[in-house]
């Protein structure tokens, strides 16, 4: 059985288990924080990634996945202190979100998609942040201002990285700017083999014709922006996981949150009003009760959660 990178080294992919597949411990501004250390605390970060990922483990979650990378407040050894808090298996990325989802730092602009895959290769072999812990894979991302050329040279390095170590690629992305068919066709002008991508967010959308149009460029796709009312609301979520585990793609979906223990973008206050089911358990409480109320055999709930991660992650 292959390998997954985890904080606390390599672990057999078989052992991944019940797995969210999208998940933060900190979403947070990186200029801002370095700037002014004294607008975050620490410890209440920690206290609250510590508390969302035990609630998870309460409910069999053997294994989070989460897509940090640079210009969201990757920190590898506060997702460390964790994993040895918890007993999670955490896994961690490489890679840009790009500015805005448009533009990245001028060090990388300035220079060419070898040189960033170079970064990305780094981490995966190296190690991040100057420590012993390696990325188990790639991430990127394309939102409404679409492919620009900084998004594009991102996807291509990551592209690059992806055939030179082997690592699977996530890549953000936003329906309804159908951005995840532009994604899927730079990386399979790279090379890469599709089922080493997942498309994130392909659930923000309930037109089938779009996911399905996506799944057939061969990607696993991501249903994974439960608790997010302001994309798309949970009913439609279900009634289109519902429809897909009926037309037989159970082998090709994840389902997860994109919630973050600590994201600093908004007030507390704003996050608690509009997204207050928006947290690493909402799946557990609510939704695949009612994912089951639609039809949704619990073996394919098995299949979103357990076996999909891994054959991504892992191809196993």
């Amino acid at each position: 059985m292959p390998t997954v990178e985890t904080t606390a080294g390599p672990i057999d992919a078989a052992r991944m288990g019940r797995t969210l597949c999208h998940e933060h411990l900190l979403t947070v501004s990186e200029a801002v924080r370095f700037q002014w250390p004294h607008l975050h605390d620490a410890e209440a970060e920690f206290a609250r990634a510590v508390e969302q990922v035990r609630a998870a483990m309460g409910h069999g979650v053997r294994t989070i996945v989460d897509p940090a990378c640079m210009d969201l407040g990757r920190d590898a050894r506060f997702a460390q202190r964790v994993a040895e808090e918890t007993g999670i298996q955490l896994v961690l990325a490489t890679g840009i979100y790009g500015e805005h989802y448009s533009t990245i730092a001028h060090h990388f602009e300035t220079r060419d998609e070898d040189y960033l895959a170079d970064a990305f290769v780094h981490d995966l072999e190296t190690g991040i942040q100057g420590t012993e812990i390696k990325a188990a894979f790639l991430k990127t991302a394309a939102d409404e201002p679409g492919i620009t050329p900084d998004v594009e040279k991102v996807h291509r390095a990551a592209a690059r990285a992806s055939l030179r170590t082997g690592a699977p690629i996530m890549a953000h992305s936003r329906p309804a700017s159908r951005t995840g068919p532009d994604q899927m066709r730079i990386f399979l002008d790279e090379g890469v083999a599709p089922e080493k991508v997942m498309i994130a967010h392909t659930g923000d959308t309930d037109d089938l014709d779009y996911i399905e149009e996506l799944l057939e460029l061969g990607p696993f796709i991501g249903m994974d922006r439960y608790g997010t009312e302001i994309f798309l609301p949970d009913p439609q979520r279900n009634t289109t996981v519902a429809a897909l585990v009926e037309r037989g793609h159970a082998d090709r979906m994840v389902l997860s949150h994109d919630a973050c223990a600590t994201i600093d973008w908004f007030p507390p206050e704003m996050i608690a009003q509009l997204a207050p089911n928006w947290h690493f358990t909402h799946l557990f409480d609510t939704v695949i009760g009612q994912l089951t109320e639609l039809g949704v055999p619990g073996e394919a709930i098995d299949t979103m959660l357990d076996e999909t991660p891994r054959r991504w992650l892992a191809g196993a």
